[in-house]
């Protein structure tokens, strides 16, 4: 099923996003991780693109099963963004699962 797909078929889309003491950030409905290094994750969701920003940031979890995402490090912003970025050939996921 492909990423189109899914989004047609969700008709009540439920995001939760879960920061705990700005060390800690859960993320629900993910569709694909773009971006990251030690400052920027930029997550692909359901709800649009997410920017996290902030210091020492890393991965902690990535599960396709659960669309869900654990970022850790001192996150100092999240962002929403309706644009699409123009994405590179290949993203993060596509690298992990060839």
């Amino acid at each position: 099923m492909t990423i189109d797909e899914r989004k047609a078929m969700n008709t009540g889309v439920i995001q939760n996003l879960i920061l705990e003491n700005r060390g800690k950030l859960s993320i629900s409905g993910v569709l694909d991780v773009l971006s990251f290094d030690d400052q920027v994750v930029i997550v692909e969701t359901e709800l649009g693109l997410l920017t996290v920003k902030g210091e020492n940031i890393r991965i902690n979890k990535l599960s396709i099963d659960t669309s869900e995402v654990i970022v850790e490090g001192e996150i100092s912003s999240l962002a929403y963004s309706d644009k699409e970025i123009e994405k590179s050939k290949t993203s993060f996921m596509s690298k992990i699962f060839k």
